[in-house]
């Protein structure tokens, strides 16, 4: 019985130290995609970033064009009058 006991033990130990070596295989993997993941979501932040400030450019100076060709209109009816 004693010696059933045991080699059961054994078996069960190496099934732990069997899935503890996946686990921590699966766990280094994780941690280095992970690592990308963030690399690749740090690149998109900076290039959201980038673009919204090209989009602000953009928008003032549209809203100069828009600002200067209402001035324009705005003296060509005062000239007809």
């Amino acid at each position: 019985m004693l010696e059933n006991s045991l080699s059961q033990l054994e078996r069960l130990v190496g099934e732990l130290v069997q899935e503890n070596k996946a686990l921590l295989g699966a766990n280094a993997q994780l941690s280095a995609e992970l690592a990308q993941v963030k690399d690749e979501n740090e690149t998109l932040q900076l290039s959201a970033l980038e673009h919204e400030e090209l989009h602000s450019s953009a928008a003032v100076r549209i809203q100069a064009l828009v600002d200067l060709a209402s001035g324009n209109q705005a003296d060509a009816s005062a000239a007809q009058v």
